[in-house]
């Protein structure tokens, strides 16, 4: 007599996935609406795609795949059209012999498997994966919007002769007379920019030389090459892009500065160009500002145990000068942000002036700097005073009247953040006297100083433990007692983190307060190097050994931290 084959959904109750109760209501919901059991299970939220998928791949003794820890090489993807993998939801995963394991969501589809047999003309092999998972997979492989991609797209213009920069030209350059069907270059161009969202950039940089364009994202701070449009393309790839963020199209000598506001998926975002002239044409960078970045609070930001307290407390004090430094891109407003978004309460007033505004903060009276009507940060800081604020965000403190006037502020009775553009804490309190402030000024608003840089993480999906060179750990200043506790992690590479071994970033913090002998030493006009000293001495822990005590705890790698922040000599 022939075994039964077990059901998965004994298997799901065998295993306490679910209960018996649970699964008698999702049998009787298939029966009410005709959707499958494993589909109501779902739905009633008993049991998530992934537990269902792994019951079926057991039931029909197939393997079960974690779609997101894999990459998928080019030469495999190649073998399945884009268009049969996104209307069968089904994408190949290896091949060996001959034969292709292709990863499917329903393990009965029969007739799907017979049709991919016929349009590959290969033996075909079947993994299960949840439909969503293998969505997701066919976007990251693909491309990232159904039916094209941006790669798909240029190969199509690379293979045609046809000049694109006509379909622009006799649309009369108005954006409401572009017919999104017909022009190319407009499909073009949003697929770039939804690409970049869906790959998590912060901006896509439009480069033109000689003989091509070149595109590039920045992916957590680090640039990566996507694709190379023809060169003929420029013409219509700039306007395009001008005509969104209503720049003049003509003008082609003089650097230009505009908004778009684009909708990808469920996501409002802003982007924020700027277009340069260079040799071989005019090069744009599209910045995208993601309203969900600054949401975070203190705590998500990374700061160590002793570090975020000192913070909490800083930021209830009713006056002085809050700094924060580091160079550009460093999450100085996003830092910054996290403690207005604590301030934010209906019983604080909060002013901000920024040059540009980029964050929207709901509740927060943001004034943007125009320095061609006259409107400068210190007439700003100015007119702010009268309007009685408890809290006042400066974007920068860029020269002496600002600087002043954000002192002044302080010593008034407000609590004042700003920014500074320096390597680390100690460096700001020089940089100010070098402006031409009174160093008593100085001693006597500043209340703390923070350095900033971001370091990649570590992904989580395909972290594994690694080991250092004795040379290596001696170079970095981590003695072998330190190393003997420490859990040091690198990232093999997988789908989620699009085989690089990071994803996301998390700041490295350097919090100098202003002790008495700090305040005496700046009063004193003392060298950097003296106050670096003596800060460290009092406690201060450096960039460079918080970035270490991260990648000691395998959050971060040694490399990260290497490549971000140096060892002070005063260490």
């Amino acid at each position: 007599m022939a075994k039964r084959k077990i059901d998965f959904t004994e298997i799901l109750v065998r295993h306490g996935t679910i209960s018996p109760e649970q699964l008698a209501e999702a049998q009787q919901m298939s029966k009410d609406t005709g959707i499958k059991v494993a589909d109501a299970l779902v739905k009633l939220e008993y049991a998530t795609g992934e537990d269902v998928m792994r019951a079926l791949a057991e039931q029909e003794g197939l393997d079960y795949v974690n779609l997101s820890e894999i990459v998928i090489p080019p030469s495999v993807v190649e073998l399945v059209p884009e268009s049969v993998a996104r209307e069968n939801c089904a994408i190949p995963l290896s091949q060996h012999d001959g034969t292709l394991t292709v990863v499917v969501s329903d393990p009965t589809d029969y007739e799907t498997f017979d049709k991919l047999r016929f349009i590959l003309n290969r033996q075909i092999e079947i993994a299960l994966a949840p439909r969503d998972a293998i969505n997701e997979a066919i976007n990251r492989h693909y491309g990232q919007t159904v039916g094209e991609s941006a790669d798909s797209m240029l190969q199509e213009f690379t293979d045609t002769a046809i000049d694109f920069t006509e379909t622009l030209q006799e649309t009369g350059g108005g954006e409401e007379s572009v017919d999104e069907s017909s022009a190319p270059v407009v499909r073009l161009v949003q697929l770039i920019i939804t690409e970049a969202v869906q790959l998590r950039a912060s901006d896509i940089h439009i480069e033109p030389f000689e003989d091509r364009i070149r595109v590039r994202y920045r992916i957590d701070g680090v640039l990566v090459e996507r694709d190379s449009p023809p060169r003929r393309l420029l013409g219509a790839i700039l306007s395009r892009i001008k005509i969104l963020s209503k720049l003049d199209i003509a003008e082609r000598r003089r650097t230009q500065d505009g908004r778009i506001k684009v909708t990808v998926g469920e996501k409002d975002l802003d982007l924020r160009v700027s277009v340069i002239p260079t040799s071989h044409g005019q090069s744009v960078v599209m910045r995208i500002l993601d309203k969900d970045s600054i949401k975070v609070g203190l705590r998500q930001l990374g700061f160590c145990d002793s570090d975020y307290h000192k913070i909490r407390s800083l930021i209830q004090r009713p006056n002085g000068i809050i700094l924060v430094t580091g160079p550009t891109g460093s999450g100085k407003t996003t830092s910054l942000y996290a403690a207005l978004n604590e301030l934010n309460t209906p019983d604080r007033k909060i002013i901000t002036a920024e040059d540009p505004v980029e964050y929207y903060l709901q509740g927060v009276n943001q004034v943007e700097i125009h320095h061609d009507i006259g409107l400068d940060f210190a007439r700003v800081i100015r007119a702010m005073l009268r309007q009685a604020p408890n809290v006042i965000l400066v974007g920068e403190m860029r020269d002496l009247e600002t600087a002043q006037m954000g002192i002044q502020a302080s010593l008034t009775g407000h609590l004042v953040f700003s920014t500074l553009h320096t390597n680390d804490a100690p460096s700001a309190i020089t940089r100010l006297i070098d402006m031409g402030v009174a160093s008593y000024l100085v001693s006597s608003s500043v209340v703390a100083i923070m350095a900033q840089r971001l370091v990649r993480v570590i992904c989580q999906k395909c972290k594994q433990p690694c080991t250092y060179s004795d040379s290596v750990l001696e170079g970095a200043g981590i003695t072998p007692e330190m190393a003997a506790k420490a859990t040091f992690m690198k990232g093999r590479g997988c789908g989620n983190c699009q085989g690089g071994g990071f994803r996301g970033r998390i700041g490295i913090y350097e919090l100098m307060m202003m002790s008495p002998k700090i305040r005496e030493l700046t009063f004193n006009g003392a060298p950097t190097d003296t106050i670096r000293r003596t800060a460290i001495s009092e406690g201060l822990k450096t960039l460079y050994w918080d970035g270490i005590d991260k990648a000691m705890r395998g959050i971060t790698t040694l490399e990260e931290v290497m490549r971000t922040a140096k060892r002070s000599e005063a260490d």
